[in-house]
């Protein structure tokens, strides 16, 4: 029988259900923060997350794009007209070719449709009172190229005065390696080295304010000539450049110093130009001085030695395709660094696939989302550093409930052994064992996964995925608090045997469940006491703990104490020696705990 005791008491037979719940609950608190987790391990990877590598546009700002400035060849730089009829003809057609080559729309509900960037331009037209349906009616879309991420180009073919002309904007750098002519003073002339400087210099000039460049251009086609491929987007006439702004969210900021706390590196990934990113990244503080930015055709052309080198100090990915973000992720992960990836469309699924979270947008694609283990309902970078925070509380609440479960094994273990060796009567029967491991463990084991983070919980740098579940003190506090339970029931067991074996058995049984049912409070945290953590600030515990006294006032109840080996003769004096001695392991819990915290700080 001592064999089947110990054997009883060693296996926690609610382990794998309670770390489930947990883990659930985890979910649904990050639910509530925007972050609904698709796969149920995410939530405990989330918390060893050392990397974390995001878009820009939505995640890091607002996503508001708004037209602030504009530049035309001819060095036009005052305010745009807000009167049609006093718009110059370049300021027209850059314009015209802002609205037509666009796929953006504003429904009779005023609900913007489309990409911010484009819904910005339609936007600004109406700024300018010229209702963009107006000149979208005059000048029918008869042909297209639609917009991707490599080219980084638009184009559309339209019918002005009898004339089929193809319309295109894209990134500026894009744009001036297409453009051989430039519409300035009212004719097309063509580009010069010192007309190309001079864009140049205006694009680094609104780059460096962390403006969002545009250029817009157009070529004339033959009268019949409708159907248009990426062959035809070249010889372009440059007309201009818009500028726009999309100001950061104001909360990333104090997520981003949140993160850096807590050891995780932020990585910004966008498509913006490379000074216009850089800019962003110092101004929300994701930037040190020794970090730097990196364009997506510099990342190609990097060895894997050389941007392993570099990796650590890249702060910012600009012009990148998704090719690149798979070799970023790699690039991290061969450092043994867990890492989070954001993205939101379709060529973005392998790069959330290979990221150990692959993170989808609400707004983004249904492949994206699939691709993903998270989706952040609100698009928000914020979100992620707080579902970090609850993955880290959720990882060490497991840690508490299974170094619950453990301590009062260990301690039931302490005393089986024990009563061997000393050739005492078994302390526990079979039944006692499992009713106090299945019914009366399994209640505060789950309201400890309910407990609110450690003040450090955001502080700390992140857990090294390598490291065990006993690891950071666990250990060594199921060992303390185990054997602290096992003393006590063992004075309790000698105590008993004065009077009868029998009243040795209903002593342990009684010193061992009451122990282990007071010992939830001293494991909710393994650096304060129960009353430093707040004795009433965790709900569950209160009530889990009340229940179990509940439980075990059932077992010694006149018809059930035979089931439980509990003589009738057990009584409130032998019942407080037994209470008595499980409070006194508790209390010394604590007492341990604060003399080992001091002598770690010291």
């Amino acid at each position: 029988m001592f064999a089947v005791a110990v054997a009883v008491a060693a296996i926690p037979e609610a382990l794998s259900s309670i770390v489930t719940i947990v883990l659930a609950v985890g979910t649904n608190k990050m639910a509530k923060q925007h972050a609904i987790i698709r796969k149920l391990p995410a939530v405990e990877t989330l918390g060893s997350t050392s990397v974390i590598c995001t878009d820009k546009t939505g995640t890091l700002t607002q996503n508001k794009m708004t037209v602030v400035d504009y530049f035309l060849p001819d060095g036009t730089k005052e305010n745009f007209p807000d009167n049609p009829e006093n718009w110059t003809e370049g300021e027209r057609r850059l314009i015209y070719i802002a609205v037509l080559c666009n796929d953006s729309n504003i429904n009779e509900e005023g609900l913007e449709i489309g990409d911010p960037t484009e819904v910005a331009l339609i936007a600004f037209s109406n700024r300018k009172n010229k209702n963009y349906n107006e000149i979208r009616d005059a000048f029918i879309r008869e042909g297209e190229i639609p917009f991707d991420s490599d080219r980084k180009l638009m184009s559309t073919v339209h019918t002005f005065d009898g004339k089929k002309a193809m319309l295109t904007k894209g990134g500026p750098d894009v744009m001036f390696s297409r453009a051989k002519y430039v519409y300035k003073d009212g004719e097309e002339v063509e580009m010069t080295e010192e007309m190309l400087t001079e864009l140049q210099n205006v694009n680094e000039e609104f780059s460096n304010q962390a403006l969002r460049v545009l250029a817009y251009g157009y070529k004339r086609l033959d009268s019949n000539q409708v159907d248009i491929s990426t062959a035809d987007e070249h010889d372009i006439v440059l007309v201009g450049l818009t500028a726009m702004i999309d100001p950061p969210r104001e909360a990333v900021y104090g997520s981003i110093e949140e993160a850096k706390k807590a050891g995780i590196r932020t990585v910004m990934i966008t498509g913006d130009h490379k000074t216009t990113a850089q800019a962003i990244g110092r101004d929300i503080g994701l930037m040190d001085e020794t970090d730097f930015a990196v364009t997506g055709q510099e990342l190609d052309a990097m060895s894997e030695p050389e941007l392993e080198e570099k990796l650590e100090h890249i702060a910012v990915y600009a012009r990148v395709s998704p090719e690149n973000k798979i070799r970023i992720v790699k690039a991290w992960q061969k450092k043994n660094k867990i890492t989070a990836m954001t993205g939101d469309g379709v060529n973005d699924a392998p790069a959330l696939k290979q990221a150990d979270i692959g993170v989808a947008m609400g707004s983004g694609t249904d492949v994206a989302k699939d691709a993903s283990a998270m989706i952040l309902t609100d698009d928000n970078f914020v979100s992620i550093v707080d579902a970090v925070s609850v993955g880290r509380t959720v990882f060490d609440n497991i840690k508490k409930a299974i170094g619950y479960l453990f301590a009062g094994n260990l301690g039931a273990i302490i005393a089986i052994l024990f009563a061997l060796i000393v050739d005492w009567i078994n302390p526990f029967t079979a039944l006692q064992l499992l009713f106090i491991n299945l019914v009366n463990d399994s209640l505060p084991a789950i309201a400890l996964g309910m407990e609110k983070p450690e003040p450090d919980v955001m502080k700390r740098k992140p857990r090294n995925v390598e490291e065990g579940i006993f690891a950071g003190g666990t250990m060594q506090a199921v060992i303390t608090r185990g054997t602290l339970i096992g003393i006590a029931v063992i004075i309790s067991q000698y105590i008993g045997l004065e009077h009868s074996p029998e009243m040795s058995v209903a002593m342990a049984f009684t010193t061992l469940i009451l122990a282990r049912t007071l010992q939830t409070f001293a494991a909710r945290s393994n650096t304060q006491t129960a009353f430093g953590a707040g004795f009433f600030s965790n709900k569950y515990v209160l009530l889990a703990v009340s229940v179990c006294f509940v439980l075990y006032i059932l077992t010694v109840l006149p018809f059930t104490r035979e089931i439980f080996s509990i003589p009738q003769n057990f009584g409130w004096s032998e019942w407080g020696i037994a209470a008595g001695l499980a409070l006194v392991a508790v209390i010394l819990m604590e007492v341990v705990k604060l003399v080992s915290n001091k002598m770690r700080r010291a």
